[in-house]
């Protein structure tokens, strides 16, 4: 009940009222954070069930990895990385039962090279299938993340005024140009007060940033864009645009 009034009478403030009831559980509220366990179990089971392919009922053990995996989200969320509770929340569920289902393939596997039954070659040959299925199937939901990433991202861009076409059009066109701006980006996120700035005013600190790397303010100015989209994606839970970020600075 106290998260239902919660819902009904915190929308008006200019916060989001999940994030109003998770600063609360941060501050040591365990009786909210159940009920907002409690409350969102169909998104849980939802979640779940996107991955796994099949309805998923609360007595399976995928529900209750996700059902871990959405506390651990309340525990880990913050709002300074961009993204919404329950997205955080979605794309951790994902991948907790994404690591259970390879957890009880390898179990599965090592179960049958222990066996001494006299079907074994079958029994081996079955398990290579599955294991091929399996496969696919991380290919599938790998490919899922990454539209999800993408998707939540796109949500994010909006918010300081900018899209994917922006990025396209103003993005540097050489690769020592592109890695510099991620150097900008990288600086400016690993700087609490300069990262603040760009959360609060949705714009680049440009002075600020200026006084702080050696990149003329015409540089900085003319990747402005491509700066503050590398940043948001440091700042925020994204896993494979992460790697794309880790690929060009470790060359």
């Amino acid at each position: 009940m106290r998260l239902l009034l919660s819902l009904l009478f915190m929308a008006k403030k200019k916060r989001r009222p999940l994030e109003e009831t998770v600063e609360k559980i941060h501050q040591g509220d365990a009786a909210l954070r159940e009920e907002l366990i409690d409350s969102y179990k169909p998104f849980i089971a939802k979640t779940v069930s996107s991955v796994c392919k099949r309805y998923i009922h609360e007595s399976d053990d995928e529900f209750s990895i996700g059902l871990i995996a959405f506390n651990e989200a309340i525990q880990k969320y913050s709002s300074e990385k961009g993204n919404s509770l329950l997205s955080f929340a979605e794309v951790m569920i994902k991948r907790r039962v994404i690591d259970y289902i390879r957890q009880q393939s390898r179990n599965q596997n090592l179960s049958f090279n222990l066996s001494n039954d006299p079907n074994e070659d079958e029994q081996h040959r079955s398990t290579l299938e599955d294991e091929l299925s399996l496969d696919e199937f991380r290919k599938k939901t790998e490919q899922e993340l990454r539209r999800d990433e993408i998707i939540q991202f796109q949500t994010i861009l909006s918010d300081f005024d900018l899209s994917f076409q922006d990025l396209l059009e103003q993005s540097p066109k050489h690769a020592d140009a592109r890695k510099n701006a991620m150097l900008v980006a990288k600086a400016m996120v690993e700087n609490e007060e300069l990262k603040g700035l760009l959360l609060e005013k949705k714009r680049l600190p440009i002075k600020q940033l200026e006084e702080m790397v050696k990149v003329s303010r015409k540089t900085i100015e003319r990747n402005r864009k491509y700066i503050i989209a590398i940043a948001l994606i440091l700042i925020g839970d994204y896993v494979y645009l992460k790697d794309y970020i880790k690929g060009v600075l470790e060359t």
